[in-house]
């Protein structure tokens, strides 16, 4: 290993205290006499967060819950790349790389490293242990950003940098959800195994990076080029749906410097913008039926740490880059033609922000040797869903990792 430096979590008193201030000093405003979440994110629920962040959220332990992780920064083409670096309990099995996406940070997988590192700590066999690795990506969170916005295919050239350059691996697998699985399209595509490169495998809870096609549907020209009549019909949901959830999505991929100038002076700002997406996009059913409230799923102090890591880190903008970094790359889809050939796993979710597509559009762009549709479960997979997630992973790990 080169460059590897330990990285503590310290942010000091005098921010915290100003981001305090910030929330006590909110002025607050109307919002419509029936507003739940419809709107945006529910004002009634947001002035509860704030009054928890003020007065009964502790920072300081969050910290310390990161701190009892192994993390580090190194650089990698001159970029400091924060990430977790935990030595597995059989260095004999590939590492994993684990990756995070938007409006989420390297804490929704933070749990997940003691059951693959060390999973005879929790019920399994230390033979199944193995070096698992979570960065923040670039202009997120502890990792250092970018000169400009870059899409997912860039990100995809640092963490394989990180894991060969920085950390030496021959070989590794890459498991993403969000950004993260479209990083690890890209990190497949471009350096798999089949190619020369590291990437032995993929498994993503989202498929990102669409086969190359000449259909113009879907946001910000993501390929969908559906052919069978199960494809079709799949691709008219995403749509329907994508016609309510994308108004974020156009505005980061157009304008985010604009929306970063509001968000980057008020917390409250930015945990409104993220909360209503983890409303949104999770699974909040209550055994099978909907309406459940947020915090069956997430507590506030998850919610709250989550929003912090964005805030602390003063990183909203350029997380938000991204999103004009993958129109300009044209990350959305591999070349007509192409697709990733190294052993690919999807899961999917039932309240996933777009619907699991037909394996059969799937398989277009990748060499998908394994397919779990799951029974519950959203976006956040593996923050809602650690069991489930795990157990999928962990069986795509034994067959393909």
């Amino acid at each position: 290993m080169t460059d590897v430096r330990p990285f503590d979590v310290a942010i000091p008193d005098y921010e915290l205290d100003r981001i305090k201030r910030r929330i006590r000093e909110y002025e607050w405003f109307e919002e419509p006499v029936d507003a739940g979440w419809q709107y945006g994110c529910n004002g009634a629920y947001l002035r509860e967060l704030c009054d928890y962040w003020l007065n009964d959220y502790d920072w300081r332990a969050a910290e310390a819950k990161l701190n009892a992780f192994p993390q580090f920064k190194a650089k990698v083409d001159g970029i400091d790349i924060h990430f977790v670096h935990e030595k597995g309990s059989n260095p004999a099995n590939t590492p994993i790389i684990l990756l995070h996406g938007w409006p989420g940070s390297y804490f929704e997988l933070l749990h997940l490293t003691g059951p693959l590192a060390h999973p005879e700590q929790f019920g399994g066999k230390a033979e199944d242990g193995r070096d698992v690795i979570i960065p923040s990506l670039v202009g997120y969170g502890f990792s250092g950003p970018p000169p400009k916005p870059i899409g997912p295919r860039a990100q995809a050239r640092y963490m394989n940098g990180l894991m060969t350059q920085v950390l030496g691996y021959a070989s590794y697998v890459v498991q993403g959800g969000d950004w993260g699985a479209l990083i690890a399209g890209w990190l497949g595509f471009d350096h798999g195994a089949d190619k020369g490169g590291a990437v032995k495998s993929i498994h993503m809870n989202l498929v990102g990076v669409r086969p190359g096609g000449t259909t113009p549907a879907g946001i910000a020209g993501m390929a969908l080029a559906p052919e069978t009549e199960e494809e079709k019909a799949w691709a008219a949901r995403a749509a329907a749906r994508m016609a309510t959830e994308s108004g974020y999505f156009m505005v980061q991929a157009t304008r985010p410097q604009s929306l970063s100038y509001a968000m980057m002076d008020s917390p409250v700002g930015v945990a409104a913008w993220l909360t209503e997406k983890f409303h949104t996009w999770s699974d909040l059913s209550n055994e099978g039926k909907e309406g459940g409230a947020l915090e069956n799923v997430f507590s506030k102090d998850k919610l709250l740490t989550n929003i912090m890591l964005y805030v602390v880190t003063r990183r909203f903008n350029t997380a938000a880059w991204q999103y004009y970094g993958v129109g300009t790359e044209k990350g959305f889809s591999f070349p007509p033609g192409e697709r990733v050939e190294v052993p690919t796993g999807v899961a999917g979710y039932p309240r996933e922000i777009a619907p699991v597509p037909p394996r059969s559009y799937a398989e277009k762009a990748y060499n998908v040797v394994h397919w779990k549709e799951q029974p519950k479960g959203g976006h956040f997979a593996a923050f809602e869903q650690p069991e489930v997630f795990l157990e999928d992973l962990r069986k795509f790990l034994r067959d393909w990792g």
